[in-house]
């Protein structure tokens, strides 16, 4: 039986609420895509299935990325923080890591005056895929 999963979960510590945060890393462009959190069942389920899983908070419950799009995440590394408190995901994204069109979910820049600037174009239309 493989213990890739209790290696990693022994070499990292989740929060009071049992999560702990990752960010998901494009391995080809260097972008990052997202910053989401992962419980117990969601980092084994990423480990052992080699994509991203991650605990939506909002819905309570376990989601595959891209399991809606079919925006897939592949995971290429795995890099733990030097505390052990955060994950970064090195990762192969299919089509895009944003639910709103875009690439990255940071999209926008903050300018100066506090207003937001978009700084890339949709990569596919939110309405036509949700």
């Amino acid at each position: 039986m493989d213990d890739t999963f209790e290696k990693i979960k022994a070499q990292i510590k989740f929060d009071s609420q049992g999560l702990i945060p990752a960010i998901i890393q494009d391995a080809k462009t260097g972008k990052v895509l997202t910053l989401c959190y992962l419980n117990d069942a969601a980092l084994k389920a990423t480990v052992e299935s080699g994509f991203i899983y991650v605990f939506r908070r909002s819905q309570n419950k376990l989601m595959k990325k891209g399991e809606t799009s079919g925006h897939t995440q592949a995971v290429r590394e795995l890099r733990v923080d030097c505390e052990g408190k955060s994950l970064l995901f090195l990762i192969d994204q299919k089509v895009a890591g944003c639910h709103k069109g875009y690439f990255s979910c940071y999209f926008e820049k903050v300018e100066k005056d506090g207003s937001r600037k978009i700084t890339e174009g949709r990569v596919f239309d939110p309405d036509k895929v949700y």
